[in-house]
């Protein structure tokens, strides 16, 4: 009787490799350090300040011309109807 003839299958590689115990820690850089005085601090503030102010302001502008739309719309509708 003829068996069929299977390739030899190689070894699995290891499931762990062992690391070396002698390996240095990486080197953390540090960031370049940065001066924060008074000015700096009351120049982002007054911007954050601005760019509040301006986004308040948009925000109101798009709600006013929202509701003229509405009424706008209301009023030419009551005109049509008539």
């Amino acid at each position: 009787m003829f068996l069929p003839k299977y390739p030899d299958s190689p070894t699995p590689p290891p499931a762990h490799t062992h690391m070396p115990t002698h390996q240095e820690a990486p080197v953390r850089r540090s960031l370049p350090s940065v001066s924060i005085d008074q000015k700096t601090v009351v120049a982002l503030v007054v911007g954050g300040v601005v760019l509040t102010a301006l986004l308040a302001a948009v925000a109101v502008t798009a709600i006013s011309v929202a509701v003229a739309a509405v009424v706008l719309r209301s009023m030419l509708r009551d005109h049509h109807r008539r």
